[in-house]
């Protein structure tokens, strides 16, 4: 019998392995001016600017955080689009590759809700169907000029299939469970995240994908405890 490669062996079990950092990439979009980047701003460094000090995103801004969901490390690169129509050309581009998707509207803003559906066409576009989707909801902070209700929300999510919640970048509530339930989604599908295995010769997990950071720098499989890399 010919000998086991350790080098196989380990690829195998990486994807099974809790000890092993799972990168994943994040994309948020939505229209202009519903606080796509204040979700990201509250939920990686737990901070807020007011509206009227914020500036509208060029192009694609990125963060990277590390978190821990079910007992698996998870390292997340999470893209944040701009609105802006004329900017649409750059940012499909980062679509490739995406394991989760975020869709953001304005409670307060029927418009942007009513946008969803082509954002959802731009996704059919360029995603695979097997990608996580979660609606979100935000500035429910603006709870007294709510033009559009919980129902309407988790309605639309639902024929749609996808995961729906309600929340505020001003006040903190509900933004940690957005990134929380999405990556769970995400877990729950190895064959968006899964290494390489001598059996598939596939990968969840594209190389060179546009807007794609090796996080690792060696990829999945670091020696230690895999949470080098940027510190963001």
């Amino acid at each position: 019998m010919p000998p086991v490669s350790t080098t196989a062996v380990e690829t195998s079990t990486a994807g099974t392995n809790p000890a092993t950092p799972v990168n994943v990439k994040l994309l948020l979009i939505g229209n202009a001016s519903v606080g796509k980047s204040s979700l990201l701003l509250r939920f990686s460094d737990e901070q807020w600017i007011p509206e009227d000090e914020a500036t509208a995103t060029i192009g694609v801004d990125f963060r990277v955080h590390k978190m821990e969901v079910n007992g698996r490390k998870v390292k997340l690169s999470i893209w944040d689009t701009a609105g802006q129509e004329r900017f649409r050309t750059i940012t499909s581009s980062y679509y490739r590759g995406a394991q989760g998707i975020i869709l953001v509207y304005d409670v307060a803003n029927k418009e942007t809700f009513d946008a969803l559906p082509k954002w959802f066409t731009e996704i059919d576009t360029y995603v695979s169907t097997i990608v996580p989707k979660i609606i979100v909801g935000n500035k429910l902070d603006k709870e007294h000029s709510r033009q559009v209700s919980t129902s309407e929300g988790a309605a639309f999510a639902a024929r749609k299939e996808a995961l729906f919640l309600e929340a505020s970048a001003k006040t903190s509530v509900g933004v940690r469970e957005v990134f929380e339930d999405l990556v769970k989604r995400i877990l729950e599908t190895p064959e968006l995240w899964a290494p390489v295995t001598p059996d598939s010769g596939k990968r969840g997990q594209e190389d060179g994908m546009p807007g794609t950071i090796d996080l690792n720098g060696r990829g999945q499989n670091q020696e230690g405890d895999g949470w080098g890399g940027c510190g963001c």
